[in-house]
């Protein structure tokens, strides 16, 4: 999606030179003669930016640019400049300042700083929440169902289809996000993952989507939304049947129009993210109970991608606990070997938890076999048909082998993610400790 600019200017000359420079020079350009029209415009296209002419026919001074300066770049032009009023433009929210006759390269510049700005200041966004800063790992499978689901990752790609991602908890559904992504013509572009069962309702709508100024106690400066900075990029949004109905709605319009409002705005601005959604819920049946929108639901299943769970690939286990084990163990010791009696106890396991219950399995039984360079059985917990692994003993294990404090810290936190399925806000709770602290200690022992 190019992007666009409106032209405010009543010269009719100048608007229309404008309009056809600023057209070839690769923007979506509309325009208006007077202020009255630019309202209505501004409602109607959603801008990137706005050329603002300081004196319009139906308004002067700076009165139009203080009702748009903060909800979209604007850059003001004028036929008589001076230092007191560019001061006074930049103190109000103005991008830039420029002086009529206005050169056209110049002019071109200026806009393309502005939008770099503005989607860097989206952006920032994503550093306190989830990005794809971090290298994620490939989706590993040699399977006919594997080379299937690449099949259709290959296929989709490099379309703008908004795109379903469906499959049990723990197969990967974020990984195939990332390689949809990865694959795609936005790769150079940002990576946005949000979690929509993390947060409540209206804290989660003030964080896809932003907030202005004043729209909520403690909303004390303006904040882009996860949606604003992914555009250009892609947004995961995972377990999309958990959000609320108001919610479904607002999504609704921006898969349908590249539209949305900032909560406590009264501008529409436009995204050109690319949406991924995932989800491990039955979507026809919520639609059927009422409990997921009919619409939503056909607009985010244009294209399907169902990932098989573990037990259906069966043949990839001996690559993935290679894989894990090589990641425990990490770059300073060789990843210790698996007998033949453990790997077939591995293969012999259904996986209700899948690959996310397979890596902690895995990780777990490489602390446990510590220095002695080969996991054997007994450093596998129990395995009963249906059920979710469990470890034997419970906490005794923790002090198998004199442990340090900080392996008595790993093994802990690897017995709750098996425990709790690697629900790392359960794991939180358990351990008396905020989210945040817990992703960190997380992060910290190679649990990501």
């Amino acid at each position: 999606m190019k992007p666009s600019v409106l032209v405010v200017e009543d010269d009719a000359v100048l608007n229309q030179m404008l309009v056809m420079a600023l057209g070839k020079a690769g923007y979506d350009m509309g325009s208006a003669r007077t202020w009255a029209d630019a309202r209505r415009k501004l409602d109607a296209q959603a801008p990137d930016l706005v050329l603002l002419d300081m004196n319009l026919p139906d308004a002067e001074d700076f009165g139009p640019l203080a009702e748009i300066a903060q909800q979209r770049p604007t850059v003001m032009l004028t036929a008589y400049g001076s230092i007191d009023n560019a001061v006074r433009a930049i103190r109000m929210g103005a991008v830039d300042y420029l002086v009529k006759p206005v050169n056209l390269d110049e002019l071109d510049l200026v806009i393309r700083r502005a939008l770099d700005g503005n989607r860097l200041n989206a952006g920032r966004a994503v550093d306190t929440a989830t990005s794809a800063a971090r290298r994620t790992p490939d989706l590993l499978g040699n399977c006919a169902a594997m080379q299937g689901l690449w099949q259709m990752v290959n296929a989709v790609a490099d379309s703008d289809v908004t795109v379903l991602v469906t499959g049990e908890s723990g197969v990967g559904k974020e990984l195939v996000a990332h390689a949809l992504h990865r694959t795609s013509q936005r790769r150079a572009e940002r990576f946005v993952a949000v979690d929509c069962c993390t947060l409540q309702e209206s804290l989660f709508e003030s964080e896809l989507f932003g907030h202005e100024r004043g729209a909520f106690t403690g909303a004390d400066r303006r904040k882009p939304g996860l949606i604003e900075a992914a555009s250009g990029g892609t947004i995961f949004l995972d377990e999309i049947g958990d959000i609320g109905p108001a919610l479904q709605a607002k999504l609704l319009r921006v898969l349908e129009t590249g539209r949305f409002r900032r909560v406590g705005g009264t501008a529409d601005l436009r995204t050109d993210a690319r949406v991924v959604a995932a989800t491990n819920r039955d979507l026809p049946r919520m639609v059927q109970d009422g409990k997921f929108r009919a619409d939503l639901y056909y607009r985010l299943s244009a294209f399907v991608i169902e990932v098989p769970p573990l037990r259906e690939r069966a043949q990839d286990i001996p690559l993935l606990v290679q894989h894990f084990a090589t990641h425990r163990a990490g770059n300073t010791t060789p990843p210790p070997a698996f007998s033949e009696a453990t790997m077939q106890r591995l293969l012999d396991y259904e996986w209700p938890g899948n690959v996310r219950e397979l890596r902690n399995v895995v990780e777990r039984a490489v602390l446990l076999a510590g220095r002695s360079g080969k996991v054997e059985p007994q450093h596998l917990p129990v395995f009963r048909p249906g059920e979710l692994a469990v470890a034997p003993g419970g906490p005794s294990l923790l002090l198998q082998g004199e442990p340090t404090l900080d392996e008595i810290e790993q093994r802990y936190i690897a017995m709750l993610l098996d425990r709790y399925e690697g629900n790392r806000r359960r794991v939180a709770e358990v351990l008396g400790v905020s989210e945040r602290t817990a992703y960190r200690m997380l992060d910290r022992h190679g649990f990501r």
